[in-house]
């Protein structure tokens, strides 16, 4: 069997970033920028008031006495005045700083009269007055490449006059799930059958790590069944199955692949839960076959489809991982690396969810973390270190 971290390189090391296409800034939310936005004038432009009141020169304040206004200035408006000695101008915020001022008195320090005012005390030279370039400058790199676009990114490249930007493809993972015991949520499952949920868990996962989910439907544990499947599973960057990646005889997908030129690259990985993972690759398009049981398919997504996105998107694949202390006491681990559910306490230490079965799929819904233990790692004392994968960290963009 494979060690975790050599299927993660395997994975990483045979998929390359997608072409970049131009959108309009207003679809760039969550996308990821294939080129630099880079500043192509100062901001601001020139000097500008930040505040309401008079453009002033500074000097002529420290006086007291009453200066002339010669006109006013608003944002938007070209600085037409020249402020000469013993004059000021009535300026409001983002108005730009006539020239021959240096300062802004603001109007709650001001006795205005008429066209005169008068400082009620004398005002420093760049008081309330933005000077040029305060926020950025010309030719300052904004946004780089390999950015992932938030809403203050999409406010910056705004700021920065980029109407299109580029970004990556967003990548199209097909997602197939197989055997005779699924059923479409919100129809009723016989005894013998259950709930889809995989395709579910793994669909959003792919939509929030920037990618395109392609619902390929429920194949049948049957050559005839999921070769059809397959047949359509067309236009795709990456192909995700679930299920039938086993030993057993139903466990069909890496036969059935084959027979349509599955380049196997690698099965069974020493990993609990998720130890029949497949990956290789069916013409041009990358196969990554999961467990059918839902929290090995959840954590596989965590541990092999994240990367396996962000390297499609020029994204470093690396999973983000920390350390945490035990709440309490672990027996010895098997013989391959386990990744448990775990909640944190109201001091950070984290416990195991309880019983790690596979199947039960609500404890990962409470876990705040995965528990990450080495193959044949000895018993752990309470206030042990551990690493573990952070979940809300994980999931996230």
């Amino acid at each position: 069997m494979l060690e975790v971290a050599a299927a993660q390189a395997r994975i990483t090391a045979a998929l390359r970033p997608l072409p970049a296409e131009t959108v309009p800034l207003q679809s760039a939310l969550g996308r990821v920028l294939a080129a630099d936005i880079v500043a192509l004038r100062d901001q601001p432009p020139a000097a500008v008031s930040a505040m309401d009141g008079y453009a002033v020169r500074a000097v002529d304040t420290t006086a007291g006495g009453w200066l002339e206004v010669i006109g006013e200035v608003a944002a938007g408006q070209p600085a037409r005045l020249r402020v000469q000695p013993g004059q000021a101008v009535r300026i409001f915020t983002g108005g730009l700083l006539p020239p021959g001022a240096d300062a802004i008195l603001i109007q709650e320090d001001a006795v205005a009269e008429g066209s005169r005012v008068r400082p009620k005390e004398a005002v420093s030279p760049g008081l309330f007055a933005r000077e040029r370039a305060l926020d950025y400058g010309a030719g300052w790199v904004g946004l780089s490449a390999g950015q992932r676009l938030d809403p203050r990114h999409i406010g910056l490249a705004a700021s920065l006059g980029a109407a299109w930007v580029e970004v990556r493809r967003q990548p199209r993972v097909g997602l197939l799930a197989t055997g005779n015991e699924l059923v479409l949520p919100g129809r009723s499952p016989a005894p013998h059958q259950i709930s889809s949920s995989n395709s579910f868990t793994l669909g959003a996962m792919v939509e929030a790590w920037g990618g395109l989910p392609v619902d390929l439907g429920i194949a049948a544990d049957e050559p005839a069944a999921l070769a059809a499947r397959l047949a359509a599973a067309t236009g795709l960057d990456l192909l995700l199955t679930t299920g039938g990646a086993s030993v057993g005889e139903h466990d069909l997908v890496r036969q059935v692949a084959g027979e349509r030129g599955l380049e196997l690259d690698f099965w069974k990985i020493r990993m609990r839960p998720g130890k029949p993972l497949i990956f290789g690759r069916i013409g041009e398009v990358p196969l990554l076959g999961l467990p059918g049981n839902p929290v090995s398919a959840a954590v596989c997504g965590i541990v092999f489809l994240r990367g396996a996105l962000r390297c499609l998107l020029g994204l470093d694949p690396t999973l983000p991982s920390g350390t945490a202390t035990l709440a309490e006491p672990l027996p010895g681990g098997g013989e391959r690396q386990e990744y448990m559910r775990a909640e944190r306490d109201g001091e950070g230490a984290i416990r195991a969810t309880g019983r790690q079965d596979s199947s039960m799929f609500a404890a990962l819904t409470t876990a705040d973390v995965l528990l990450v233990r080495p193959p044949r790692d000895g018993p752990l004392e309470r206030g042990a270190t551990v690493t573990i994968i952070d979940l809300a960290t994980a999931l996230g963009a």
